[in-house]
């Protein structure tokens, strides 16, 4: 069925997903009923370079799963059972697809972040209870996996992959030993249940304290079920991966999605869209092998307007998807002027495995909206009180807390004292994010209840930045909040309120706070200093007030050039969650008022302009 209402969607959710699934209770029979419907066919093309003349490294889908089981029985031999934790340090290889699935045949995997700094890595490990880290050879990761060996009082063996085994001895090789394993079964005779718990994703921001969030083998199997009866995904498709593999997009869209229905996956180089040559030579690798979906943050689409289509045929993709952080209009615009496509935002987090809202692909596409629940899963927006319990459901149109369940719903967060109040009514997840539902069943983002700062799809934690700066001997009060960014989406921002009689420049806090705050991304790009911080009558700082005037200050400096001719007011609003209305004066020319609806197209926050 090609799916173009919301009504659609319910009517596909009429068949049980049982039935859809065919018996497939985890993501490695996933893989072991591709490799029997498609043995010689591409799983993967790995693209190590994204260069022009580059031949690229073919994969069937019969090699994968020989190399996934190899894998996992590499693992089973290091002592990973059930419920054991294999985090990996790797960059988009293959090899990572090996570990990815491997591990999850074996026990659990930790997929981490290869950037991130390594206490950050420690704590997600002590957390998780790692007992084997697999990392790459590549210097700046396998220093940090060296100096993670000794603080990880759980692990016991850490591997190499890439490497020439020029090691101390204590060091497995994994490409040394990996095809000395068995290649058509689990050595182990594990029998994997549909509830087991299959990998820990780390959320809640590339800063502050890490939440791991327990997928099950059911959660990732339906998850990619559903993207594949939504995306329509079949073996015909070719999906490229740009997006990293310790997330869950990386994973699951261009991932177990992929293989559920047997399309092949273009890994274009181990960084992703960080590699220069993947974004100059995007739309050649697009004809050159038929490409026919991407997925992408807005940073990413912002940056493919900087790389002409011109002559190359594109004609091979059918979609491209966006989601992560909303997506300023005008880019939107741009991108499918430029491009001939049509544009695809969509709504996901970790909690629910990856997708859970996507607009339709034969359908009505509202622009700025993320579209229909997913098959299979609920999705509501619900009045929760202030002590976050349920009240009422919203009525059309009303912004309330967005809420979801679902067979891809995940079990929940590793460490138990993340788990207070995540649950609305039983089952529902509450997402923490607000936004409301119109009456043809699209839902449109209107802000978040939780705090965090959505920079180029990575979220960051204010708190990381408010106890850094706190402790300047100036400071008194602090509140991050996130500023709108025309290319990243948001930037980090601090408020503070000095203490009485005392001085500092703003280029002495942010120097400070550079210091102390690990993550680069996290260190606040401004500091306004200001006499007092917003607060609710229980005397907490009220941060909505504080983006409001974020998003004021942000439309001041790019409208610098009409100062003396408009007025900027930025308020809360019952549709859109927030507005910012600027009202001109009637003197401005029409070129003038054009040039200010284009700088304010950049941007996702909605705008009005009316005449003085």
């Amino acid at each position: 069925m090609k799916i173009k209402t919301a009504q659609d969607c319910a009517e596909l959710a009429q068949i049980p997903l049982q039935n859809r699934l065919d018996g497939l209770t985890s993501t490695y029979a996933v893989i072991r009923r591709a490799a029997a419907r498609w043995p010689d066919k591409a799983a993967i093309r790995f693209l190590p370079t994204a260069a022009l003349d580059e031949t690229g490294i073919e994969i069937s889908y019969a090699a994968l799963f020989a190399r996934v089981t190899r894998t996992a029985n590499l693992l089973h031999d290091l002592g990973i059972g059930p419920g054991d934790v294999v985090s990996y340090l790797l960059p988009n290889l293959p090899e990572t697809h090996y570990v990815l699935w491997g591990a999850e045949a074996a026990g659990v995997v930790n997929p981490i972040n290869p950037l991130l700094e390594t206490d950050h890595m420690v704590a997600i490990m002590q957390a998780a209870g790692t007992k084997v880290l697999v990392a790459s050879a590549a210097p700046d990761i396998w220093r940090k996996a060296l100096d993670i060996k000794a603080q990880v009082p759980s692990l016991r063996h850490l591997v190499q992959v890439g490497g020439t085994g020029e090691t101390d001895g204590s060091v497995v090789i994994y490409d040394q030993l990996v095809d000395t394993y068995p290649a058509d079964h689990l050595a182990s005779g594990r029998d994997i249940r549909p509830d087991d718990i299959c990998s820990l994703f780390h959320t809640g921001g590339t800063t502050g304290v890490p939440k791991l969030a327990m997928h099950s083998h059911y959660n990732e199997v339906a998850n990619a079920c559903m993207l594949a009866l939504s995306a329509e995904l079949s073996e015909a498709d070719v999906g490229l991966c740009g997006l990293p593999l310790f997330h869950v997009n990386g994973a699951i869209v261009t991932g177990i999605g992929c293989f559920f229905s047997g399309a092949t996956v273009v890994l274009a180089t181990p960084g992703g869209y960080r590699t220069p040559a993947l974004l100059a030579h995007f739309w050649q690798i697009v004809a050159r092998y038929q490409v026919t979906f991407f997925s992408g943050v807005p940073t990413i689409y912002a940056g493919l307007l900087q790389t002409p289509v011109g002559e190359t045929d594109v004609s091979s993709l059918r979609m491209a998807i966006c989601g992560a952080a909303p997506m300023p209009r005008d880019i939107i615009r741009q991108f499918e002027a430029r491009t001939g496509l049509t544009l695809i935002e969509g709504y996901g987090l970790t909690e629910g495995t990856c997708v859970s809202c996507v607009n339709p692909l034969y359908g009505e596409r509202r622009i700025g909206s993320i579209g229909f629940s997913m098959p299979y899963q609920d999705m509501k927006t619900v009045i929760i009180d202030g002590e976050g319990a349920y009240v009422r459901d919203c009525a059309p149109e009303e912004i309330g807390t967005v809420v979801i369940r679902g067979p891809n719903v995940f079990h929940g967060y590793l460490q138990e004292e993340a788990n207070a109040g995540i649950w609305v009514e039983g089952d529902w997840f509450n997402t923490g994010d607000m936004g409301r539902q119109d009456a043809e069943g699209y839902f449109w983002l209107t802000g978040r209840t939780k705090e965090l700062i959505i920079r180029g799809g990575h979220n960051i934690d204010p708190a990381i930045i408010e106890n850094e700066l706190v402790k300047h001997p100036a400071v008194a009060q602090v509140a991050a909040v996130g500023k709108p960014d025309a290319y990243a989406g948001e930037l980090p921002v601090a408020y503070v309120v000095l203490k009485p009689g005392m001085t500092c420049s703003i280029a002495a806090l942010i120097g400070f706070a550079a210091q102390g705050i690990a993550e680069r991304a996290a260190v606040p790009k401004d500091i306004y200093q200001v006499d007092a911080l917003p607060l609710t009558a229980v005397g907490k700082i009220f941060k909505p007030d504080l983006k409001r005037d974020a998003i004021r200050r942000v439309i001041a400096t790019e409208l610098a050039d009409f100062a003396a001719e408009i007025n900027i007011s930025v308020a809360a609003d019952k549709t859109y969650g927030t507005v910012a209305t600027i009202h001109y004066d009637s003197a401005l020319s029409a070129e003038q008022i054009r040039k200010i609806r284009q700088t304010m197209g950049h941007f996702a926050f909605q705008t009005i302009l009316k005449e003085k």
